[in-house]
């Protein structure tokens, strides 16, 4: 990380040319522009920067699409600000000469933009600091791994590639060495841009695999989870591979994106734990997860693919339910002590994390705040129990999310209209697409 002064000094001498002024999309990407390092410093460092308000108004392809209040033809596609936030200022080391900066996202009259994930995500954990308390969160993201470069992946669209290893190489040292160089270089490097790196281990899915990074601030870490992504694929690529994040690539083992979540006071005191048990704080805090996580989960599975992982015995969750260490349930509580928490396992490596981490707050602070009763554990396997499934379906969160007062009491109107649209947009581009699966029944056979 570094402070401004440190970044004078390093553009002064030249070792810094360019930063990289960045924010995070509905999608969860990186977008932004690469400023000379001597603008930067110069200008962007008190006045922000402009881009175009459509960067929270397109679809995946960033094409412009109708319904967003905020941006939009009639609206002339004007700029929002990016005010960069210093406490994310770091050294890229895989891209020489460059540092980065994540940007908050104002208006010109200095008014935020209340759709930016980064801003959905700041008003929850005021509504924590309200009460006194901080959110501490820990994201665990999968990936598969391809010897195939990106560029080969599109233009075979993405079928055939060769995954880095052929076989299921969960725990496997033997596994995960023949992948060793490109495995390190993306602990180094984000070490080097910020991380505390914990763990690599092997996954179930050939080619699969997950880099842990220790937990910290809600806020940081999901800045730290961006910016690891971007990260990730470009240092895979300068290796002449790739990698996906996606949930569910084939029809073995997803990618998931498992997110730890505890709370401690502003003080830095954890509070979930009371006399060798949970606190009443936390009983309440995890019957909101139960009571809002059906009609949240559009915040955790934001993609048409995201609900593909959703299948018994695959390790994502189906039932609404939960258990101490137990992976059949949509929450886990793991931890004892100061370490006390709870696992949502529901998202996939396709998350926003800041939707994601926005979502657990407010589902939280509906059962603090109605003192919710926490029911008791579930045990055993989840997957064949009758409790309230997970939706199968974006259109089914969507209708879940549209009637959702939690979600309009936490994020206000706007934010709900504005992401419901999203997922309208996302289902028709799906509805209206001829698919290799139909083309291949079809084609000859109907």
């Amino acid at each position: 990380m570094l402070t401004v002064e440190e970044l004078r000094e390093l553009v002064d001498t030249g070792e810094v040319d360019t930063v990289l002024v960045a924010l995070t999309d509905m999608q969860g990407r990186l977008q932004g522009k690469r400023c000379a390092g001597r603008h930067f410093v110069d200008e962007v460092l008190a006045h922000g920067a402009e881009g175009c308000a459509y960067l929270l108004a397109v679809d995946v392809d960033m094409n412009t699409v109708p319904g967003y209040a905020m941006s939009s033809w009639d609206t002339g596609y004007g700029d929002f600000v990016l005010r960069p936030d210093l406490a994310t200022l770091r050294r890229i080391p895989w891209q020489p000469g460059t540092a980065l900066v994540l940007c908050d996202l104002e208006w010109e009259d200095g008014t935020p933009v209340v759709a930016s994930p980064r801003q959905i995500l700041r008003r929850q954990l005021d509504r924590l600091a309200e009460r006194g308390l901080a959110a501490y969160v820990g994201t665990e993201l999968e990936f598969i791994l391809f010897d195939d470069t990106y560029e080969q992946a599109w233009d075979r669209g993405y079928r055939g590639l060769t995954p880095a290893n052929r076989y299921n190489v969960d725990y496997s040292l033997l596994g995960t060495g023949r992948v060793e160089p490109v495995l390190r270089d993306i602990r180094n490097h984000l070490a080097g841009a910020g991380l505390e790196v914990e763990s690599a281990k092997g996954e179930c899915n050939p080619g699969q695999h997950e880099i842990a990074f220790r937990y910290t601030e809600a806020l940081a870490t999901c800045d730290n989870h961006s910016v690891y992504k971007t990260g990730a694929k470009e240092i895979a690529a300068l290796h002449g591979k790739s990698l996906t994040f996606m949930a569910k690539y084939n029809e073995r083992e997803g990618n998931s994106c498992h997110v730890h979540l505890s709370l401690r006071s502003t003080d830095g005191e954890p509070v979930f734990a009371r006399d060798h048990g949970m606190s009443e704080l936390m009983r309440q805090f995890l019957a909101g997860q139960l009571a809002g996580l059906r009609e949240l989960t559009y915040l955790l599975a934001p993609n048409i693919n995201s609900y593909k992982r959703f299948a018994a015995g695959s390790f994502a969750p189906t039932a609404v339910a939960w258990g101490r260490d137990n992976r059949t349930c949509a929450l886990r509580v793991v931890g004892h002590g100061e370490s006390l928490r709870f696992e949502n396992r529901v998202p996939g490596g396709d998350v926003n994390p800041y939707l994601a981490v926005a979502a657990l707050i407010a589902a939280g602070l509906h059962g603090v705040e109605n003192e919710l009763a926490l029911e008791d554990e579930f045990t055993g396997n989840a997957y064949d129990s009758d409790r309230p499934r997970v939706p199968a379906t974006l259109r089914d969160a969507a209708a879940l999310f549209e009637g959702s007062a939690i979600a309009r009491e936490a994020f206000g109107q706007d934010v709900v209209d504005h992401y419901l649209n999203a997922a309208r947009v996302e289902v028709a581009a799906y509805d209206s697409t001829v698919t290799d699966w139909e083309r291949t029944r079809g084609f000859e056979r109907l």
